[in-house]
């Protein structure tokens, strides 16, 4: 009966088939791929279609592991040579089946017909190449055309996706240009030889909510000039909902359900999508208990760097400030959020807080003791009682300790439990109160999804009983269900145990769920502070409100 029930909701054709008068673009059946591992195989994709008409949108959305990228790359012919693509798949586009095509000809569709734009623009640039050259290569690779000809479609290029002083960009470097340039330099190159069909695949998952609606915009308005079709393979409902013409929805590899964006989000039939459109940030944080004291005191903090510009022999240092003179207040059980784009300076501030860098300027006091003065000797008895949850687990996660290594690392280091038994048993609650099993500590993190790495280093910060926790964009990298999860978890927490929590975020969904008041910083300074939903609802500056925009309306 569920067997039926899926098919159902997801037969071959699309429900909208009968109203279209044109042919599909690409008409992909019955796709199915499967990798061979140590003991044997893990079908990733199975028996999946769907269809893409020219100068629309599709989307493909589900959870990480779901087989949207798979699916992709199936259709790129980028597969790893352990993957397996089942006989009775078949791709058509412009009436020939690729799957069925030799390399060579392969070759030639991928980045010349079909193109891509990769979740993370910095592992597919080549840091040893300028960008004018890997743009000229993607161009004469494909094109019959001089060296001059190409360098100036490159900068024409460049200036068709907008780029800041493009003659300049040309003879920059990757590692030049900031995550937003470089996605733009990423769809420049798969635009080069205007495609039929732009593959996106999470293009905007790690940039902030500004640069996401520029670059979403920026592929729209070149699909309207190009008639292009587009697979946007995406968790963000936000974006779907904008951007996307038709929905596929993906689980374990199989399209659960798929229909026209209005029927799709109106009336979902599949559990999986009722599940999916109800992960959104949702809820609001429990009142403050009466009388909470302060617990975090900031006072004129200033933050600054020197940079080294000129050459090796005349080196000219400039100052640059990151913080200037900022104040800021948290309370004992109040949840502090810390918003503004990239550059804007809230993680200096929050690490300046909890001492990891050395302000300049200004007082810090912890619960009535001042710290801008202290040693990191000095410092060491308090840091049990502050701790931090970075944005990366798997980069602030050791991945040669195991799970139980990890975690009573911090016990040791601090002095907290007498005997190994009792820090064990220390370790196994707090993965408890962080929603793990206590029978893990003798895996690696590697072995662990992006989530239940999130709540091991929760666990981690949690086991030493803190009484503040400085929380950096924790939920930037998750899917939408698996934000919840860690969402719900913090508050449940915070209740718990009393927790303060400073909030550095550029989602702001996550922090009009999650915290009780708000600061916006721009450029090292603060443009605006007050109550959540006030800030949020009424915007006082354009920033905040171009923030606020960006964020809930993508537009």
């Amino acid at each position: 009966m569920a067997l039926s029930l899926v098919n159902s909701l997801a037969p071959p054709l699309r429900h909208d088939h009968d109203q279209r008068i044109d042919r599909p673009i690409m008409d992909a059946r019955n796709i199915g791929v499967s990798f061979k591992v140590e003991h044997g195989n893990v079908q990733a994709v199975k028996d999946i279609s769907f269809q893409l008409y020219r100068g629309e949108t599709i989307a493909i959305v589900g959870e990480s592991g779901s087989g949207k990228s798979v699916t992709a790359r199936t259709v790129m012919g980028l597969l790893s040579k352990r993957a397996v693509v089942l006989p009775k798949s078949s791709i058509d586009y412009d009436g020939s089946n690729i799957l069925k095509l030799p390399e060579r000809a392969r070759r030639k569709l991928r980045g010349n017909r079909i193109s891509m734009i990769f979740q993370e623009p910095m592992s597919s640039l080549n840091p040893i190449y300028s960008i004018g050259s890997q743009l000229v290569e993607a161009i004469r690779v494909h094109r019959k055309t001089s060296r001059r000809q190409a360098e100036a479609r490159a900068l024409e290029l460049l200036k068709q996706v907008q780029i800041p002083d493009p003659e300049a960009r040309l003879k920059q470097y990757p590692h030049q240009l900031s995550g937003g340039q470089r996605q733009r330099v990423m769809i420049a190159m798969a635009l080069a030889n205007e495609p039929d069909v732009l593959i996106a695949d999470e293009p905007t998952t790690a940039l902030d909510v500004t640069v996401q609606a520029q670059i979403l915009n920026l592929i729209r308005d070149l699909q309207e000039k190009l008639r292009m079709a587009v697979i946007l393979i995406t968790h963000d409902l936000t974006v779907v909902r904008k951007f996307a013409d038709y929905i596929y929805v993906m689980q374990h590899g199989e399209i659960r359900e798929h229909n026209t964006k209005e029927q799709l989000f109106a009336n979902p039939q599949h559990p999986y999508t009722k599940h999916l459109l109800a992960s959104e940030p949702r809820g609001r944080a429990n009142p403050l208990p009466e009388g909470s004291d302060v617990i975090l005191n900031a006072k004129g903090v200033r933050v600054s760097f020197m940079l080294r510009h000129g050459g090796f022999l005349k080196p000219d240092l400039r100052e640059l400030v990151a913080v200037h003179s900022l104040n800021l207040v948290l309370c004992r059980h109040e949840t502090l959020g810390l918003v503004g784009e990239s550059g804007s300076g809230k993680t200096t501030f929050g690490q300046a807080l909890v001492r990891l860098n050395t302000p300049q300027a200004g007082e810090i006091t912890f619960d009535g003791q001042p710290i801008h003065q202290l040693s990191r000797a000095g410092m060491r008895p308090l840091r049990s009682r502050m701790q931090i949850v970075f944005q990366d687990p798997f980069a602030s996660l050791n991945p040669r300790m195991t799970i139980g290594q990890i975690i009573e690392e911090g016990l040791v280091v601090n002095g907290l439990g007498v005997t190994k038994a009792e820090r064990l048993e220390r370790v196994r609650a707090a993965l408890s109160a962080a929603g793990m099993p206590g029978n893990i500590l003798s895996r690696f993190p590697h072995e662990f999804s992006g989530g239940q790495r999130q709540r091991i280093a929760i666990a981690r910060a949690i086991a030493l009983e803190p009484e503040f926790i400085l929380l950096d964009e924790p939920t930037s990298a998750l899917d939408l269900s698996v934000q919840a999860q860690i969402i719900e978890l913090l508050r449940k927490l915070q209740d718990e145990r009393g927790l303060s929590y400073l909030f550095i975020s550029h989602d702001l969904k996550v922090v009009r769920a999650l915290c009780h008041r708000v600061i916006v910083m721009q450029h090292g300074k603060i443009v605006e502070e007050g109550p959540v939903d006030e800030v949020l609802t009424h915007p006082k500056t354009a920033y905040t409100e171009r923030l606020v925009k960006a964020a809930f309306d993508v537009a």
